[in-house]
Formats: C-alpha cells, structure tokens, sequence
C-alpha cells in the first residue's frame, strides 16, 4: 500500500437564490494525503486541500486551503503513542449532530457539501500534543491544544490558527468495551472561556443488522445567544445530545433515524423573537451558528440514507433530511455516486425549505445541484 495518495475533482453546477436567480457555479479541487515512516517507530501525516470556486467564496478570494492534518507521531511502545501537530480529532457516534465533536467550532473553510462525513473529514486540525495508551478492549487519550492567534484569518494559504486554536483547550477521552456489544466512551473536555464539559458516546447491537447509539455532552456553560454576543453571561447547566436507529439490510441499505436535542440553543419562541427583531442580531446568531456547526434551535430530526451497490454494482446512492423542529423548515440532499477503479462521477442535488427567516428556508442557496469528475492518482 501507497504512503500517499490523492485525487483531483473538477465540479460544475447551479444554484438558486430565495429571489429566484440563477447562478453558475465551478469548482476544482485538489487532495493530498501522505502517512508515511520516516524511522522506527516515527511516522509523519499530512493531510491538505485547495478548493478553488467560481465565483469566489470569501470576498474576492477563489482559492481556499485547508491544512486538514500536519503531525508526527512517535510509537513509543506497542501500547503507547505520543502525536505532536496538527490533527483533526474527530469524536462522535451520531451522523448528523455530535455534541461531543468538541474541535469542530470554526473549523471549516470551505463547504463543498451538506454531507456530514465532508464537513467532518474536510476541515482544519488543531495544533496539539496528544498522547494515548492502549489496553485490551480500552484506550485513555490526553491532548492539550494551546492559543496561537486570536482571530480567524479568511486569506487563501493562512494555516488559519485562530480559527482552531484561539484559545487553550484539553481533553481527556476514556473507551471501555464492557461486553462484545456495548462498548462506551467517556469525554471531559475544557477550554479557557467555559468549565469543562463531560460527554459520552455508546452504541449497542440488537441484533445483526440493528445499531442503536447516544451521544451527550453537558456541563456549565453560556446560551448560545450569549456566545454569538447577543446577551449577557448567563452561565447555567446545558446539556446537548443525539440518539437514534441505524438499520443495515441484506442489500447493503443502511438507514438512520436521528433525533437532535440542544438546550443551549434558541427554543421555539425565541427563535420566533429573533426573526422578528433586528436584522442584524438575526443574522449575526445565524453566522455564529454556522461557524459553530451548532443546532440554531432546539429540536432537530433526521433521516440518513446510504446504499451501497445500488441496483447495479459500483453505483452508491446517499439521501439526508432534516427538518428543524422549531420552523418546520427542511433541507433535502441526495448524491448518486458511480465508481470506477480510479474515477468517481457523482451527482448531487439539494433542496431547502421553510420560511423566508427559518433556519433552511432563509439560506442563500435554495436549490443546489452539482456534477463532479474525481480522478485518484
């Protein structure tokens, strides 16, 4: 197996604003991933995108890099590893909410898909020094992640860390397999603006083909309003979490049904509120929210879909829907995938709905559909 390896993706399509205009819309992409031995027991990983959009995504800037992962890990021994730069963690066992994604905030540059695994997979790491030992059937993980810039910077090639490490942050993740069928995690994570927040992820089969899953995060913090600026400290006890069904068919048809819950957001009444009140104060929530990657409300549902060799061989098929439970508003999003040894040609296509000030109905892209070409090398 290859050290490296990457792809090139050219994509064209359209969307339509809420007005009604049509607008072109290219891309060309370019992934690069490297995870190789540079002498025993020493290993170096680097991961990086450049996504350059037409018309441009930020200002008059096309071109949008994102350093995913640059570390060194250090195998100090068979059960312990010690990994110093920057490197995506990635926690969570829900598919379209993660309350536990604790490194997510701000960490996307560029979005080329409503996909949840995109946005999880395509984003900045955080600099940091992690380190883990390994027992049979568990793991203990530490990271420290100190500040190193203040404010997150929008120019093309900025390794852009404010955005990941405008603050000192540490987690410490313990994972336990109890049974051949329960297998929890536990999270206590803390930063320098908020106390620490405990989180845990379980699943457990019923079954061979049935996946039932939770993931909750809580803990002292400030609403979300307050965070986005819009209210003074009222630091009290939130708590956020995901739940659900995934069921897998002989056919290789997964589904999943997701409930969302988030009290530090907006419930109902408030969100109503704030889209009656000052536009500014509207929009500047909606922002924080986006950046975020946190539920704008408090319920949300969703339905994920995934078939893999979908009525002829090569061919994958992906649906999501989700619907905020506070408006009624809805985003659709489906992709036909075709595989060929080194080539993928993929449609997609989205939709949102709702109000004109709802949370998917007020985006700027109402409908969205995309063809791209990838070519591995």
């Amino acid at each position: 197996m290859r050290d490296w390896q990457g792809f090139a993706e050219l994509a064209f399509g359209q969307y339509t604003a809420p007005n009604g205009v049509v607008t072109s819309n290219h891309r060309l992409s370019l992934d690069v991933q490297l995870d190789t031995s540079i002498a025993p027991r020493w290993r170096a990983v680097l991961a990086d995108r450049l996504d350059m959009k037409w018309p441009a995504q930020i200002g008059d800037e096309h071109r949008i890099n994102t350093l995913k992962e640059a570390y060194v890990s250090w195998q100090a021994s068979d059960e312990r590893l010690l990994d110093l730069g920057r490197v995506n963690v990635r926690n969570g066992v829900a598919s379209g909410y993660n309350p536990t994604d604790y490194f997510r905030n701000g960490a996307v540059r560029s979005v080329v898909s409503s996909d949840p695994g995109s946005l999880k997979k395509n984003r900045l790491g955080s600099v940091m020094l992690r380190g883990q030992t390994l027992w049979n059937g568990g793991s203990l993980t530490a990271l420290a992640s100190p500040k190193m810039a203040e404010q997150a910077s929008d120019t093309a090639f900025s390794p852009d860390y404010g955005a990941t490490n405008n603050q000192n942050r540490w987690m410490l993740t313990l994972s336990q397999r109890l049974t051949d069928k329960i297998a929890p995690q536990w999270l206590v994570y803390g930063e320098d603006r908020q106390p620490a927040q405990l989180g845990m992820n379980l699943t457990t089969l019923a079954g061979d083909a049935t996946v039932f899953f939770v993931e909750w995060s809580g803990g002292q913090s400030r609403s979300q309003l307050s965070q986005a600026g819009l209210a003074a400290d009222d630091t009290s006890y939130h708590q956020r979490a995901a739940g659900g069904v995934t069921y897998t068919a002989r056919n290789k048809l997964s589904m999943t049904l997701e409930v969302a819950y988030n009290d530090a957001a907006l419930h109902a009444d408030e969100w109503d509120a704030l889209q009656r009140g000052w536009p500014l104060a509207y929009a500047q929530y909606r922002l924080w929210a986006q950046a975020a990657q946190e539920l704008p409300t408090r319920d949300m549902l969703g339905l994920y879909a995934n078939w893999q060799d979908a009525v002829v061989p090569h061919l994958d098929l992906s649906a999501m829907l989700r619907t905020n439970r506070a408006d009624n508003s809805r985003t659709h999003w489906v992709e036909a995938r075709y595989h060929w040894s080194h080539t993928d040609v993929a449609l997609q296509l989205q939709v949102n709905s709702g109000g004109p000030l709802s949370d998917f109905g007020a985006t700027p892209q109402q409908r969205i559909w995309q063809v791209s070409l990838r070519q591995y090398f």
